[in-house]
């Protein structure tokens, strides 16, 4: 379990505490809590937290206005919670800095994902990432799956970053194709599927039936982590 510093910021107590139970359960131990927007920020300049979640909606600085100050001399990742679903606010929390936004209600899963994909792209243990049923070495990009190596292709890498990238997140059939053919991908969504099937023939165990490289239905593609729940 990660060691960095987790800062949970939340005007409402009872919210405070369930946010606090929900990391504990899972194992994580190095948790602070504000219960305002200048106690956060206190927080940040004494203590240098490794992530933030963040409330929007509170009384005496909301949590766009945290963000601002806190993006002046931080990069330090940041995850926005609001009672707020729409597309302005998610677009003004992004614009402003931060690193992802889930809307209240939510489902303590989804949190702790969204949380575990932050914090392996801001804080990349290792270049060897872990699958179900083969390993990633990015530095050489090669596959280690039943003890025998592959290289990837650098298309494949490519393909292989970028879903890394966004762990545990849906990744669009559109930024793959950007990604592997450029500006100009319309048309060669056949192309992508031709990759995403041989990168499934080194990294999944049962290709066939792919569990670390998953199909989203009508958006693109996820790639699940080894441990971390889909």
């Amino acid at each position: 379990m990660t060691n960095h510093k987790i800062l949970l910021v939340d005007d409402d107590r009872d919210i405070l505490e369930m946010l606090l139970a929900i990391f504990q359960r899972t194992g994580y131990t190095n948790l602070r809590t504000a219960a305002s927007g200048a106690e956060a920020l206190r927080i940040c300049q004494e203590e240098q937290p490794g992530l933030i979640v963040l409330d929007v909606m509170m009384p005496d600085m909301d949590g766009f206005s945290v963000l601002k100050e806190i993006r002046r001399t931080s990069r330090v990742p940041v995850l926005m919670l609001t009672a707020r679903g729409e597309a302005e606010d998610r677009i003004e929390g992004l614009e402003i800095g931060a690193d992802d936004y889930l809307a209240k209600p939510f489902l303590p899963k989804e949190l702790l994902l969204r949380v575990g994909a932050i914090l392996n792209r801001a804080y990349p243990q290792s270049e060897m990432v872990e699958l179900a049923g083969a390993t990633v070495d990015m530095a050489n990009a090669e596959v280690w799956k039943n003890e025998e190596k592959q290289t990837l292709t650098a298309k494949e890498m490519q393909l292989f970053e970028k879903l890394y990238q966004n762990a545990g997140r849906i990744v669009t059939t559109g930024i793959l194709c950007e990604t592997i053919c450029g500006e100009f991908w319309q048309g060669y969504e056949s192309t992508l599927s031709t990759h995403i099937r041989h990168l499934r023939e080194k990294i999944e165990e049962n290709p066939s039936k792919p569990v670390s490289l998953v199909t989203v239905k009508g958006l693109g593609y996820r790639l699940n982590l080894k441990g971390v729940a889909p």
